[in-house]
């Protein structure tokens, strides 16, 4: 079996795994959260596509200009709509309007356990295989930069690493897993650590 072939196997085990939900406030055990907050649901895409020595992830740097998480890495996706048939729908129209990507060539593996934010979104991660060419195009003051980072970055544990900065007058610490000059950190790194997670049974 080709190492793309041994890479889709191993992530096609891991979305048959089980896990739990997570959020930003895991390695933070001392932080409360008000009873009555409403969280807004959302989904996002963990596409994976072949490249030329394995399987890819597709991820984005946002524009400096949005209100929520303004240049930062993030996978395509945002909140569901009222026309959006849940947050797989979601994350798939969005990576359509975001990247590029058209729905129609995205195998869903399945969906991760969700993923709460301290913007107070209820993220569903989703993983899709891409099946057919990936022409990337940005969405104009969404998006400024798609770019892909190897399987075995995102899917091995050991590239983790937890770091800490002040937030709102508290330390607040979070999963990290850098890539190139891309710094992958926060609900992204946290998402992809869950992943990982799996990746080992």
């Amino acid at each position: 079996m080709s190492r793309t072939g041994e890479q889709i196997a191993a992530l096609r085990r891991a979305m048959a795994e089980t896990g739990a939900p997570s959020s930003d406030f895991d390695l933070n055990p001392g932080t409360v959260l008000p009873e009555n907050r409403k969280l807004r649901p959302a989904g996002v895409l963990a596409a994976f596509l072949p490249g030329p020595e394995g399987l890819e992830l597709v991820l984005t740097k946002r524009s400096s200009r949005l209100k929520h998480h303004p240049g930062q890495i993030a996978f395509p996706g945002g909140k569901v709509d009222p026309e959006d048939d849940g947050p797989v729908a979601a994350a798939l129209r969005e990576a359509r309007e975001e990247v590029g990507l058209q729905s129609e060539t995205v195998e869903i593996l399945g969906t991760m356990p969700p993923h709460e934010t301290v913007t107070g979104f209820l993220v569903t991660p989703v993983v899709g295989l891409v099946s057919d060419r990936f022409d990337p195009m940005p969405e104009p003051g969404e998006v400024a930069e798609i770019f892909r980072v190897p399987f075995e970055h995102v899917t091995d544990r050991s590239r983790f690493s937890v770091q800490g900065r002040r937030w709102r007058g508290q330390r607040r610490l979070y999963y990290t897993v850098p890539y190139g000059p891309y710094y992958i950190w926060g609900a992204t790194a946290r998402m992809l650590r869950a992943l990982a997670g799996r990746m080992d049974g």
